[in-house]
């Protein structure tokens, strides 16, 4: 003999059995903890969607969602990690120092002048050191001038603290 649930999915009452009803719970929670907090209109549209995929499998009010159900719909409406931005934690987290950052910004950690190398570095997902050591091969050698740098340090804004990638908490 198996639990069951009665759940209120998408504005229909369904009964599922509980171990569906916890693999359900389990993937709008996911679904919910990618999505804004003010955004409750995609949850909804995702759930009543649950609901329309479990209307077509089952033939009676009275019939149980199984897990097979719910393992067929979440198939059908894809990963968790497919839809919005990802987990709240993930959003508001400092990014790692190998993450590409946009826009352009001056390190304030990672600098040996201004900070215009190791905002490059960052951008375009390499090296510091690279960028240095190539900036002054252009400075030498490739007839990028010392005006563009500086340029560059005036034009690149500097980012904020909270942007601060190599401190550790």
């Amino acid at each position: 003999m198996k639990e069951t649930i009665q759940a209120n999915i998408g504005s229909v009452a369904f009964t599922l059995d509980r171990d569906a009803y916890d693999t359900l719970k389990e993937y709008l929670d996911a679904v919910r903890d990618r999505l804004p907090e003010h955004d409750t209109e995609t949850l909804d549209d995702i759930e009543r969607h649950f609901a329309e995929i479990f209307g077509e499998r089952i033939a009676s009010p009275m019939q149980v969602v199984s897990l097979e159900t719910v393992n067929e719909a979440i198939k059908r409406m894809g990963r968790p990690a497919d839809l919005g931005d990802g987990p709240a934690d993930a959003r508001t987290r400092n990014p790692a120092p190998h993450e590409i950052l946009r826009p352009l910004r001056r390190t304030v950690a990672d600098r040996s002048i201004a900070g215009v190398c190791g905002g490059l570095a960052r951008f375009f997902g390499t090296d510091p050191t690279l960028v240095r050591i190539i900036t002054l091969l252009l400075f030498l050698f490739g007839g990028l001038s010392l005006w563009v740098y500086i340029l560059l340090w005036i034009i690149v804004p500097e980012e904020s603290p909270r942007i601060t990638t190599n401190k550790k908490h």
